[in-house]
This record gives C-alpha cells, structure tokens and sequence, in this order.
C-alpha cells in the first residue's frame, strides 16, 4: 500500500506583501531603537514551505501552483465596495484598522492568497483529490464580508464555502483552531444554515467595535435560519494540547457527524502554540498533530473531503514545525520530528475542568457535549 499524500497548493506572490517594520503588529513608535518586523510576514509562509520540503516525510506532499482570484470570485462573499476599498489602497498603503496595513502594490498577495484556496478547492471539487492544503498569507478569517481587521483582507475560507455551495454541496462545515476567533467567517453566515461555523479560540472577546464587534463567546450561536449554527468554543488562555484535542473529540467530531457536511474546511491556524507572540495557548507539535487527525476522520464522512486553509502563526521558526505537525496529522501519518521547542508540562486536570465548565455553560451543547441546534 502506497503512503497517502497531502496535496499542496501554493503560489510564490503570497511572499511578495510586506508591511513596514514598526511596533510588532503597529506603526513604528519613536520610543523603539529598533523597530520589529511586521508579526505577519513573509518567512513565516516560507519556513512551512521549507520544513514541508526538508523534514522526513516530504515525499508525502505533492505541489501544486495556485492562482488569483479574480472579482467575481471575490465578490461572491464581499461586497463590491470593500473590493474597490482594497483597490484604492493598493495605489497607495493604507491602514484600515490600527494593526491592519495594507501595502502599496499588496493586493496581488492578497488575491494570490485567496485565489489558491479556490484552486485547492476546484481540485477537490474535481474529483482529483479529497484533501488539499492551500498555503497562504496573508490569513483571512478576521475579513467579513465588507471589512478588513487582523492582517485580513480577503476571507479565503469564506470564498471556497460559497463556491461549493454553488458547486452543489449542499451543506459545508468550517472548523476553525486559529487562536483568534473566526469572526469573518462567522459574520459571513451568521443567518444560514447551510454553512455550519466552529471556531476554537483563546477567550479574548472584541477588540474593536467597529472592525470586530463580535465577542466570540458562546452566546454568538446565530440568528434566523442560522440559529444555532455557529458554534464559538472559546477556552481560557493556556488550555494547552489536552483541553484542545479533547474539545475537537469531544464536541466537535460529534457536531460534525450530525450536521453531516459535503465538505470540511480547517482554518488552519498555528499562533495557539507554545511559542507564538500572538497567541496564549501553549500547543505543541503534538496537539496539532492529533487536532488534525481526528479531523481527518471526520472528513472520512465527507463526500467531498477536506479542504485546509493556512491561517494565523507568528513565530517564523517554530509555526513551521508546527504547521508539519498538523500536516502529518491530516495524512494519519506518524510524527517523525522531536518537537525542537515545546517543553511546557500538561495539566491534564486543568484541561478537564476548562472542557468541562465550557460544555456546561453553553447554550447549544448537552451536559456530554453533543451539539443540538436550535430547531433540529
């Protein structure tokens, strides 16, 4: 029996975007000496792309070119005028919120990032394989419909959602572990059914009321016909490995084996990691590991299969490891690296009580963390 292989879409115009350097994720401050790189750039997607193409399971991955998206496509989930907001700040640089800038001439990542989710997706939707990994920048799920906030632009996982809708699934799932809420996303099907949302995410609630209202917070289950499907699972910050793959055991796999999707879709984030700057959730190499393979259980019931999204990680060194980790994970394939950083201790006490005391407090699981939607 041949080794299964995960097939991978890329496109090198996602590394041309970067923002100037300045106080990590804001403009420069007259206070530094030395100003940082911008937290989301370039090598990040670079040092993925090179652990893919050096660690010891690198025959498992086959490379595929990615594209643009085009305006239709793009249109699709955004509004015209948020398009031509992006257009009008490509000319020049723009920020539209205090940590989202968008270069002169950054637009063309932008499109190259979400165009090669659709290319991974069209792969899928073509019978040509069941699992595709877009890998991307910058992330998307922070960008609504008509707006841009958290280095989001374009909301690629959004955009291959409607497209398969449009393709004929009937029903499509987005699961989301970046460590930042998936408000974008949920934002952008709140009042739908037909799009189930799960985001996992440390608690960090809103951060701005104009660019990210929502909370996150398990009373965000949705509203109309969407009642009830989206499902916020937001831990306390340090939950770490054990809390996380027990949620996606636990909760998760269940939801989605009732919701019974076409097609799955991971926002697959890093920066919930032991080492990310941007997140404070202790994972390591193994928690993304098993995260996604369970995943890829569950896309065992899919017809259509499972379509991965690279999101969020910020430490350049490290998210690469990690990112290979989940990789392995979602080809069931053992982890062959010693995590080269990860030594923080698990509480597996802890991380029982955080699982607990979410599944008890929220509105649309039962006491064993089965998911009942409203109205189901």
């Amino acid at each position: 029996m041949t080794d299964p292989r995960l097939d991978v879409f890329f496109h090198a115009d996602v590394l041309d975007m970067r923002v100037p350097d300045g106080l990590f994720e804001k403009p420069a401050s007259p206070l530094l000496a030395h100003q940082m790189p911008f937290a989301e750039g370039p090598e990040r997607i670079a040092n993925i792309r090179a652990v893919l193409e050096r660690a010891p399971s690198s025959r498992r991955f086959r490379w595929h070119a990615g594209r643009h998206a085009t305006d239709a496509e793009i249109t699709r989930f955004h509004t015209p005028a948020h398009l031509r907001a992006l257009e009008a700040a490509d000319a020049t640089g723009r920020w539209f919120t205090a940590t989202t800038c968008l270069p002169a001439g950054g637009l063309a990542s932008v499109r190259a990032g979400a165009g090669t989710v659709l290319a991974a997706l069209d792969a899928i939707l073509a019978g040509q394989t069941r699992m595709a990994y877009a890998l991307v920048r910058p992330p998307g799920h922070h960008a609504a419909p008509d707006v841009a906030d958290g280095y989001c632009f374009l909301n690629g996982v959004a955009m291959a959602a409607e497209r398969a809708r449009d393709a004929g699934c009937a029903r499509v799932a987005v699961v989301d572990w970046d460590v930042h809420h998936g408000n974008g996303t949920q934002a952008g099907f709140y009042a739908r059914d037909d799009v189930l949302t799960v985001s996992l995410h440390m608690n960090h609630g809103a951060w701005s009321p104009e660019s990210h209202p929502q909370t996150g917070e398990v009373d965000e289950t949705g509203t109309g016909a969407g009642a009830g499907y989206n499902l916020n699972l937001p831990l306390p910050f340090g939950s770490g490995d054990a809390a996380m793959v027990a949620l996606v055991r636990q909760v998760v796999l269940p939801a989605l084996r009732r919701f019974a999707p076409d097609l799955i879709i991971v926002s697959n984030g890093q920066d919930a990691s032991q080492f990310d700057p941007n997140g404070r959730q202790l994972l390591s190499m193994a928690g993304f590991h098993a995260m996604a393979a369970l995943l890829a259980e569950a896309a065992d019931e899919a017809p259509r299969g499972l379509l991965i999204a690279q999101e969020g990680g910020y430490n350049p060194a490290y998210t690469g490891f990690c990112a290979y980790a989940a990789a392995l994970g979602f080809l069931r394939a053992p982890l062959d690296l010693r995590d080269p950083l990860a030594y923080y201790p698990e509480d597996a006490a802890a991380a029982a009580q955080a699982v607990a005391a979410l599944i008890a407090r929220h509105p649309l699981l039962d006491a064993d963390g089965a998911w009942r939607p409203q109205g189901a």
